[in-house]
């Protein structure tokens, strides 16, 4: 019986395929290999840049006590792991800043490269 193939293998076969799902901050990165002295290819994500935030369009949110990244991608995207577009709609080096102090505004991105509008849920 063959092997199953690997990952990275199965891809190589279908043109234009990607190895992160289109709701992944890293869909739209390309890919790049990078070549071991001992031959051994390694894939990789090349850099993902972020447009410059005035760029985003956008609308404002008012944090509330106990929200999280999660609950907002859901609540303005329907998925909770697209908590990343908010993230990069924002001065923040880390999600959890987004919602650490209720009361404070952060940005909603209305529209964003790589996928679909903000929605209200």
């Amino acid at each position: 019986m063959a092997e199953p193939q690997p990952y990275e293998s199965a891809l190589d076969a279908i043109p234009g395929a990607h190895p992160y799902p289109r709701s992944s901050r890293y869909h739209d990165a390309e890919i790049g290999i990078h070549t071991q002295p001992d031959g051994t290819l390694v894939r990789y994500a090349k850099r993902r840049l972020l447009p410059p935030l005035s760029a985003v369009p956008e609308e404002t949110h008012t944090v509330s006590s106990g929200e999280r990244p999660d609950h907002l991608g859901q609540r303005y995207f329907g998925d909770p792991a697209a908590w990343w577009r908010i993230a990069d709609a924002n001065p923040v080096l880390d999600p959890r800043e987004l919602t650490a102090e209720p009361g404070q505004d952060i940005a909603i991105p209305n529209g964003f490269p790589g996928g679909g509008g903000g929605r209200h849920g």
